[in-house]
């Protein structure tokens, strides 16, 4: 495939978070059985009005609006996207992994990253760089269903290069890093 090609990315291959800790990325955590990755840029403006007329708008800079949906759930991909700590205790087969979260456990910020294979040739990746849960973090247990786990909120451009997202068109697929950089 050459690059003059255009990507037809088809379904979700991949998903990985990053957790922002203090201006530094750590390391990728899978989010399992992804099924979604949506965004959309958005971007609020003022607008100037006069004459009787819309004389001028002008953005205030773009943000990007996200949803993540997996099935199953990750308890480190859920405290990476939601905050919180998981610990593991005893020994095989009496071991107990849990995820807590008080109630002065914030939000933290985070990368994500998804991957689409192309019809095309290659792959297709979606990289937001500084991303907040501002909506919910879902998840149900119901009689007959799978678990899916579900979050919402806000991208940011960072604060030292402005970056807020890149689509990258890869010729050969490459899998998506464990350890991101970062420019916050």
């Amino acid at each position: 495939m050459a690059l003059n090609t255009i990507p037809l990315p088809f379904g979700l291959r991949d998903v990985k978070v990053t957790p922002l800790t203090g201006g530094t990325a750590g390391t990728s955590v899978d989010l399992p059985n992804a099924q979604t990755m949506q965004f959309s840029e958005a971007e609020d403006t003022t607008q100037l009005r006069g004459d009787d007329g819309l004389v001028a708008i002008h953005g205030k800079g773009p943000t990007v609006d996200w949803q993540l949906g997996a099935g199953g759930i990750s308890l480190e991909a859920y405290a990476v996207i939601n905050g919180g700590t998981v610990t593991t205790t005893g020994v095989t087969p009496n071991q107990i992994k849990k995820y807590s979260k008080k109630g002065t456990d914030s939000r933290p910020y985070f990368r994500a990253e998804g991957q689409s294979i192309s019809d095309s040739g290659g792959d297709f990746h979606v990289v937001l760089y500084k991303c907040k849960v501002t909506g919910n973090v879902t998840g149900e247990q119901a009689d007959g269903s799978f678990w899916v786990t579900g979050a919402s909120g806000t991208a940011l451009p960072t604060t030292t290069d402005s970056s807020l997202y890149d689509f990258v068109q890869n010729e050969t697929a490459t899998a998506i890093t464990s350890s991101a950089t970062v420019n916050l």
